[in-house]
C-alpha cells in the first residue's frame, strides 16, 4: 500500500545507466577475448614453445651477462658460451638418462607383479587387492603388452617423442634469439615512448626484467638442486626410473606451491615398488628437502622476487595452468608479482623494487641469528 510505513523507511532506488559507448567496449572486450582464446587454442603448441622460450632467455640473461664480465666478451661471444653449455649439459643428460631409464623400465616390467602382491600384506587396502586379484592380473597385462600394440599406436608415440625433440629445439633457438637481439628490442620499443616518459618507462622495464629474470634462474638453480637430490635419494634406495624421477621433481617444482606436491607423489608411487619402508622412507626425506627449500633455498636463491603470498601464488599458478596449460603455469607467478610492484607504484607511489638485496639479506632472520649473519651494511 501506498501509505505503509515501509515505504518511508525505503531508501532511494540506484539504477545503472550504461549509454551506448560502454556497450560497445563491453562486448569488443568480450569479443577480444574469445578472438585470443581461439588464437591461443589453434596456435597451442607455437604459443607454448614462444613463452617458454622467452622465459628461458629471461632465466639466462644473468649467466650472459656474468660470462661478459668474466670473459671480458662481447654479448654474442658470451650468448653462445651460455647456450653451448646447456646444450652440452642436456646432451650429457640425455646420454645419461635415455639406457638407464630404458634398462630400469624393462626391470620394473619385470618386478611389477611382485611388488604389487606385496601390496596385498598392507593393512586396511591389501584384503581388497587380493579380493579383486590385481597381482595376476598385473602379470597378465604385462604378459598380453606386446599383443596389444598397435603398429599406428608406435608410430604415433614415435611422432610425439620426434615433436617434442623439435619443440625443444624451438625453445632453444627462441631463446637464443630473444637473448641475442634483447637489446635491440629493447632500444626500439623505448623509442617509441615520449620522452617525457621514458624515465617512467625504463624504471617500469627493469622491474619487469629483475623479477622475472630473477624468479626463473632462481627457480631454474632450485629445481637444478632438487633433482639432483631426488636423484641421490632413489638410487641410495633403489627406486626404479631415478633419471626420469629426478627430471620429473625438477620440471614440476618450477610450478608454484603445487608443483612439488606433484613430484613427491611420483616418487613415492615408484618407491612402493621396493616395499611400503622404502616408500615412506622417501617420502620423509622428500618433505624434509621441500621444507629446507621453502625456508632457506628458496629465500636465498630467489629472495623477495616476487612479493605476493603463498596463497596468492597457488592461486595464480592455478589460474595461469588451466588458462594457458604449462606456460601460464610458470609465468603466472611472476607476472602477478610484477603487476602488484607496479600496482603500489603508480596507486600509492611505493619505490620501485629495482635493485636486488644481497644473498646474506636473503636468509630468514631465524636462520640469520642461528648462523650468526648480521645484516649486510647497505650500500651508498
Amino acid at each position: 500500500m501506498a501509505g505503509s510505513p515501509g515505504d518511508s523507511d525505503a531508501g532511494p532506488i540506484t539504477s545503472v545507466q550504461l549509454d551506448a559507448r560502454s556497450v560497445l567496449i563491453g562486448v569488443a572486450g568480450v569479443l577480444a577475448l574469445l578472438a585470443a582464446s581461439a588464437l591461443f587454442s589453434s596456435t597451442r603448441r607455437s604459443t607454448t614453445v614462444l613463452v617458454v622460450g622467452v622465459l628461458l632467455a629471461f632465466a639466462v640473461e644473468p649467466l650472459v651477462h656474468a660470462v661478459q664480465r668474466r670473459l671480458g666478451t662481447g654479448r654474442a661471444a658470451a650468448t653462445v658460451v651460455v647456450f653451448g653449455l646447456i646444450v652440452a649439459l642436456f646432451t650429457v643428460l640425455v646420454l645419461l638418462v635415455g639406457p638407464a631409464a630404458a634398462r630400469q623400465v624393462r626391470e620394473l616390467g619385470d618386478q611389477l607383479p611382485e611388488t604389487v602382491a606385496q601390496l596385498e600384506d598392507l593393512p586396511l587396502i591389501g584384503d581388497r587387492l587380493a579380493s579383486w586379484d590385481v597381482a595376476d592380473k598385473a602379470e597378465r597385462w604385462i604378459d598380453d603388452l606386446p599383443t596389444r600394440l598397435d603398429p599406428d599406436e608406435v608410430a604415433e608415440s614415435v611422432r610425439g617423442a620426434v615433436s617434442g625433440l623439435l619443440n625443444g629445439l624451438g625453445v632453444l633457438v627462441v631463446a637464443l634469439v630473444v637473448t641475442l637481439d634483447g637489446p635491440l628490442l629493447v632500444r626500439r620499443l623505448r623509442s617509441l615512448v615520449p620522452e617525457a616518459q621514458r624515465d617512467e618507462a625504463d624504471a617500469v622495464g627493469r622491474v619487469f626484467s629483475r623479477v622475472v629474470g630473477t624468479y626463473f634462474a632462481g627457480s631454474l638453480l632450485v629445481a637444478t638442486i632438487a633433482g639432483t637430490w631426488v636423484l641421490t635419494v632413489c638410487l641410495v634406495l633403489g627406486i626404479p626410473l631415478a633419471p626420469i624421477a629426478a627430471v620429473w621433481y625438477a620440471v614440476s617444482s618450477l610450478i608454484p606451491q603445487v608443483g612439488g606436491f606433484l613430484g613427491i607423489s611420483f616418487v613415492t608411487v615408484l618407491a612402493l615398488s621396493e616395499g611400503v619402508p622404502t616408500a615412506l622412507l622417501a617420502l620423509v626425506l622428500l618433505f624434509a628437502y621441500m621444507e629446507v627449500e621453502n625456508y632457506l633455498l628458496g629465500p636465498a636463491i630467489v629472495g623477495d622476487a616476487i612479493d605476493i603470498s603463498p596463497p596468492t601464488t597457488m592461486l595464480a599458478a592455478i589460474i595461469g595452468g588451466a588458462a594457458a596449460g604449462v606456460p601460464g603455469a610458470l609465468a603466472a607467478t611472476p607476472l602477478v608479482g610484477t603487476a602488484k610492484a607496479l600496482y603500489l607504484h603508480f596507486r600509492h607511489g611505493d619505490a620501485l623494487p629495482v635493485k636486488p638485496t644481497s644473498f646474506r639479506d636473503r636468509i630468514p632472520a631465524p636462520l640469520r641469528k642461528l648462523l650468526r649473519l648480521a645484516p649486510a651494511t647497505p650500500s651508498t
